[in-house]
């Protein structure tokens, strides 16, 4: 892309941008905005971070970070609902794991570029 001349930006540019961002899928945008949206809270980022060395039941994920049920839970769901995590009943608790387990590494990726 050419830089902005004052007072107009070159057509030929503006075709080019419009041809990329129809490239994008809506429905795609909106999911990666949810799952980041998901990962900008410390609490979730946290539950992650525990969630790295496999399964959890929500009880010892409440232990480790010294919350109450219903704000684990809360966070919990969130996670399962962006799809980053998923679960499974055992009784009256539930268990989570990580969807993919190379998320850890991946965040820490995108993390260390900052």
């Amino acid at each position: 892309m050419t830089s902005c001349k004052p007072g107009k930006p070159d057509p030929e540019d503006i075709r080019l941008l419009k041809e990329k961002l129809k490239k994008l899928s809506e429905d795609d945008i909106a999911r990666k905005s949810e799952i980041l949206k998901a990962l900008a809270d410390p609490t979730r980022l946290l539950i992650v971070h525990l969630l790295s060395d496999g399964e959890l039941c929500v009880c010892e994920i409440m232990a480790a970070l010294e919350r109450p049920q219903p704000t684990v839970s809360h966070h919990l769901n969130v996670l399962r609902q962006a799809g980053i995590l998923k679960s499974r009943k055992v009784g009256v608790w539930v268990h989570y794991s990580l969807a993919d387990e190379k998320l850890p590494g991946k965040i820490d990726e995108i993390l260390n570029m900052i």
